[in-house]
């Protein structure tokens, strides 16, 4: 079986509650996240899963990340790696969609980009390396990471342009699988927050 990317978005936090752009500020997670975090573990302890034995498992250096991956059960097998930090967000860090809109009419991240802060080509570029990073391997990988740059990966991995990121919507605490059908990149699930109380 080739290879995939199971992609984990960290915890609820403050700031993603309250629909704020958070990229490189180091916003903990919420009780709720640290609940979210647990069960989300349980799922990819369970079957079919089992734990991912043999999984390479990586998570964005930023608190919330790592604790989700830690209260997960995955601390110990997982690298820090700066490549899945969330994109930084330049003068808009911190701010909601409405307010930037306020003073940007019409502004779409995935088409704009930000003032101040990452391009969208090196958003393009950390997420091409992840992509490469999973396909070069033998095996599954299980990424702890943010909205942004996980809904890039994704859009990478299908060969899309990294505005396709606009398209696909991914909630905190969810759990998504990017693999293959018939022989081409595809996602096998998206989103999936079963694991969540309703």
């Amino acid at each position: 079986m080739a290879p995939r990317i199971l992609l984990a978005r960290h915890g609820q936090t403050e700031w993603s509650l309250a629909g704020r752009h958070t990229g490189r500020t180091d916003v903990p997670l919420l009780e709720e996240g640290r609940r979210g975090a647990k069960l989300l573990g349980e799922r990819l302890n369970r079957a079919p899963l089992d734990g991912l034995p043999g999984a390479e498992v990586r998570t964005s250096p930023l608190s919330r990340a790592r604790e989700t991956c830690e209260i997960a059960g995955f601390g110990d097998r997982a690298t820090s790696w700066d490549t899945l930090m969330e994109c930084d967000y330049g003068a808009y860090e911190g701010l909601t969609p409405a307010e930037i809109q306020a003073v940007r009419p019409g502004w779409l991240m995935w088409r704009d980009g930000v003032p101040e802060g990452e391009t969208l080509e090196q958003i393009s570029a950390r997420a091409d390396e992840a992509v490469a990073w999973a396909r070069s391997a033998d095996r599954d990988a299980l990424i702890f990471a943010h909205g942004h740059i996980l809904r890039s990966i994704a859009a990478r991995w299908l060969g899309q342009d990294i505005g396709f990121a606009a398209r696909i919507r991914l909630n905190p605490t969810s759990l998504s699988v990017l693999g293959w059908a018939y022989g081409e990149p595809a996602i096998e699930s998206w989103n999936d927050t079963g694991h969540l109380p309703a």
